[in-house]
Parts: C-alpha cells; sequence; structure tokens
C-alpha cells in the first residue's frame, strides 16, 4: 500500500528508534506523526513529531497504521503503578486515540513470556496489554514478543540494562546451546519483524524471537 500514514508512540526508545528509522525509509510511507513525551532525534520531512501527555491525548491525525513502542521498567518507573501506567495505559489511550483515528493495523512491542495470568507483575501487565488490544476491532493486530533486546541504550541516554549486557554475553558464549525463542535478539530485528509484517495484518499474529532473529551474534566456534 502506497502513501501510508503511520502514528508510532515511543519513538525514543531502542526498538521504537529503528521502527522510526524504518518507516522514514520507506517509499510507501507518506507520513510519519511519533507520539512521546519528548521529540525524537531524527528530522525528516515526512516526520511530524507531537510532544503529549499520554493521559490526556490529543485527537489524533487520520492514519493507516500505529507501531506501539513505549516501555520502562519498574526500577525507571519508580513504581509498579507507574510502571502500568506506561507499559499498559499509556499504549492502550494511544490505540483508543488511533482507532478513532481510523487506524486498522497495529503493531506491539511486548515481551517474551506475556500472560495475564501470570503471577509476574511486568508479564501480567505485559499480557493485560495484550488482551486489551485484542478485543478493539482492529483489522491488524501484530505482537511482538522478544526475549531479551540487543541495542544501544547509551546513545538514546538510556541507562544501560545490567540483565541485557550478562543476555548478551551469554549469547555470544554458548547462543548455539541457547533455544531460538530466547536467545538475545538485536532491536532493529524487532523493528523489522514488525514493518514487514503489520502493513499485511489479518487478524491477530505473534511473532517470537525465533521468527523475528537475525543474526547478530557471532557463530560458535568450530
Amino acid at each position: 500500500m502506497a502513501n501510508r500514514t503511520v502514528i508510532i508512540a515511543g519513538a525514543t526508545g531502542l526498538v521504537g528508534r529503528e521502527i522510526l528509522q524504518g518507516l522514514l525509509a520507506d517509499p510507501s510511507v507518506a507520513a510519519v506523526h511519533s507520539l512521546g513525551r519528548r521529540k525524537p532525534a531524527a528530522q525528516h520531512p515526512k516526520l511530524t513529531a507531537h510532544v503529549v501527555d499520554f493521559a490526556a491525548l490529543p485527537a489524533l491525525p487520520p492514519a493507516d497504521e500505529v507501531y506501539l513502542a513505549l516501555g520502562t521498567t519498574i526500577k525507571v518507573a519508580g513504581s509498579p503503578a507507574a510502571f502500568r501506567a506506561v507499559d499498559h495505559d499509556a499504549n492502550l489511550a494511544v490505540a483508543t486515540a488511533a482507532m478513532a483515528a481510523g487506524v486498522k493495523k497495529v503493531g506491539l512491542v511486548s515481551a517474551m513470556g506475556a500472560d495475564a495470568h501470570s503471577k509476574v507483575f511486568y508479564s501480567r501487565v505485559k499480557g493485560e496489554l495484550e488482551d486489551a488490544l485484542a478485543k478493539m476491532p482492529f483489522e491488524g493486530l501484530v505482537i511482538a514478543r522478544p526475549s531479551m533486546l540487543v541495542g544501544n541504550r547509551e546513545v538514546l541516554g538510556q541507562p544501560t540494562r545490567q540483565g541485557e549486557v550478562l543476555a548478551s554475553a551469554l549469547g555470544k558464549a554458548v547462543g548455539f546451546l541457547i533455544p531460538a525463542n530466547y536467545k538475545p535478539i538485536d532491536a532493529s530485528a524487532v523493528a523489522q519483524a514488525l514493518l514487514s509484517t503489520v502493513p499485511s495484518a489479518k487478524g491477530k499474529t505473534v511473532l517470537l524471537s525465533g521468527s523475528m532473529r537475525r543474526e547478530v551474534l557471532p557463530p560458535p566456534p568450530s
């Protein structure tokens, strides 16, 4: 589909930045509207950056697709309630406003293990968001559930996450022993999987790391 108009929330994050770059480079995308608490670093004739309060979103411009890449951690957010306000409430608010703007296709950056019935708070919040989006009358919903992400957070002005550093080191050392869905995955691979799947999505699709993963780690020693 040519001349697509796309909305993205969370374009300053690890995966969101990669999604934004892909959209700006795509000749079939005519306009991109980013929603965030601050503007992304990228500048482009296609890009209109909107600084918003996710608890009081304005009406959004008409669009074809929305990518939901808002996310934080409980440590960074400061409390479970603050974490939920970002990972669940803000994403759902964008989806609701996007639906009102005529959006038919949704791409969500979720997480491995997302389950609304999980005893783990993080996974439960992710799962509750997935379930809420699945109940909305979108034509297509694509959910990416990556394992531990690999990417340069320092470039984004974000603190390095120790768990990601350890997972990356483990993947390099014994990655050939780790099942595909559990191997560390590059943020760009997650972005590309969504970008290639969302425009033609019908119904609900769940992408696990095994299907999204690019070979970003060195092969095992011979």
